[in-house]
């Protein structure tokens, strides 16, 4: 498998306030953030293990942050290539030095850009990919509908786009869902109440399949939608 760099990509269009947004909320909390996050953020590696790539597979990460479930994913799929990107130059700080660390640099390459307008072409010189994931992100983006028209726009036919989030934690205890989501505000993140349906239709436009589940309680959503092998017109 040929070399690939992480790096930073130079000469593209930066999203700047999403950027200085997230690099003052990241500029400390990267350095624990792995360590803290691996108590709350439920599902990643159940979203990893259903990858399950074909040798030779480009698989993206859409706000891949510190690189943990890249790192993770290129260490059980080793015939795959990985491309992250993120918004926040401070995250994809740590996510390169991770990289690197664990001498994985010839497998995986991130990026920073914009996840509702990245053009993987110049970003990384592939034009769509087999997989791609979206973990704990669409909560933090406020126009988190243009990020999955985005992604399913850069899937190969009979591609498949992962996702775990914050669910609407619908069958916890009230007073602990209340303190949740108080808690969960303070970092500006939002569950999707509606992500099965604005998948459901997105998918319904294009003829794919969608799988949807509310795993822990509703904690958790966590959905994978395949692309038919034939592109198909609206329904």
């Amino acid at each position: 498998m040929p070399a690939v760099p992480s790096d930073i990509s130079a000469n593209i269009s930066w999203p700047v306030e999403a950027t200085d947004r997230m690099n003052r909320m990241y500029r400390r909390q990267r350095h624990i953030y792995d360590g803290t996050r691996r108590y709350y953020l439920l599902g990643r590696d159940q979203m990893i293990a259903g990858l399950q790539p074909s040798p030779g597979a480009n698989i993206l990460e859409i706000g891949c942050g510190t690189g943990r479930n890249l790192v993770l994913a290129a260490g059980l799929y080793r015939n795959a290539r990985f491309f992250g990107v993120d918004v926040s130059t401070e995250m994809l700080t740590s996510a390169i030095t991770a990289i690197s660390r664990r001498g994985l640099a010839p497998q995986i390459l991130v990026a920073h850009g914009d996840a509702t307008a990245f053009d993987p072409q110049l970003l990384f010189g592939v034009p769509c990919f087999d997989h791609i994931m979206i973990s704990y992100s669409l909560s933090m983006i406020p126009n988190w509908s243009k990020v999955l028209e985005a992604a399913i726009g850069h899937l190969k036919p009979g591609g498949r786009l992962h996702i775990v989030d914050f669910g609407k934690q619908e069958r916890l205890p009230g007073m602990a869902r209340a303190l949740l989501l108080r808690w969960l505000a303070l970092f500006d993140v939002t569950p999707r109440d509606d992500l099965e349906r604005v998948l459901s239709r997105a998918g319904g436009a294009c003829g794919a399949d969608l799988k949807f589940e509310r795993p822990f309680r509703g904690y958790a959503q966590y959905a994978v939608l395949t692309l038919p092998l034939t592109p198909s017109g609206p329904k």
